[in-house]
């Protein structure tokens, strides 16, 4: 243990690949969220609708897990899940959460602070209805974040499922939908060298955005 901590304590990354100033973004946030997004894609970077999602419980306990991200416009960002996980329970009873989105090959991180809700059913039967089936049987089979006594068991639900919905169309379950995030607050960050690096704030004031640069 005492020579894994000494060389997770000895990595070093100097960060070299891009800069990030004020004169050269977009004034709304959103729009620069999808210039990265498209420089991401570009870049071929792994998992680039991978997102960090954190939410805080009732007694106010934090939680976090990774999620992709599906779809996004405006200031408008979609994901889905089971009703009735542990981040919808947070959810239910705490709105506000936080994005957070990672792209090493970049050299970049981007944080964003809002509220969220449930989408409308029209938008999660539409995903739904694009997924493969597989999945379709696994959002019925899996009861998220509940304790099962071992893999058997979600294995049998898989079975039931895939019989009962053999050579049929398989209905999005009510316990499965999507959420919509709102932002009210962006980070963008720009890795430099010597750990001095780039962060520009957005935040929310009315109609408009407030722009900052935070010390790294």
């Amino acid at each position: 243990m005492s020579q894994l901590n000494e060389h997770i304590s000895q990595l070093r990354e100097d960060f070299m690949k891009g800069t990030l100033s004020e004169s050269d973004i977009s004034t709304i946030p959103f729009v620069v969220f999808e210039k990265w997004m498209q420089e991401a894609i570009h870049a071929k970077v792994n998992e680039v609708q991978a997102f960090h999602l954190s939410t805080v419980s009732k007694d106010g306990k934090p939680s976090g897990r990774i999620l992709y991200l599906r779809e996004f416009f405006d200031n408008h960002y979609y994901f889905y899940t089971n009703y009735e996980s542990r981040k919808a329970i947070d959810i239910s009873n705490n709105p506000f959460v936080s994005f957070t989105f990672f792209w090493p090959e970049l050299e970049r991180q981007i944080r964003m602070e809002g509220i969220i809700a449930i989408a409308s059913k029209e938008k999660s039967d539409a995903y739904f209805n694009v997924r493969p089936t597989e999945s379709q049987i696994g959002a019925w089979s899996s009861p998220q974040s509940k304790v099962i006594e071992n893999r058997n068991i979600l294995d049998a639900y898989v079975k039931d499922n895939t019989n009962k919905f053999e050579n049929k169309d398989i209905p999005r379950p009510e316990h499965w939908g999507g959420y919509v995030f709102t932002a009210q607050y962006y980070e963008f960050w720009q890795g430099r060298k010597s750990r001095l690096h780039d962060r520009i704030s957005f935040t929310k004031n009315g109609d408009a955005w407030k722009i900052a640069r935070l010390a790294p």
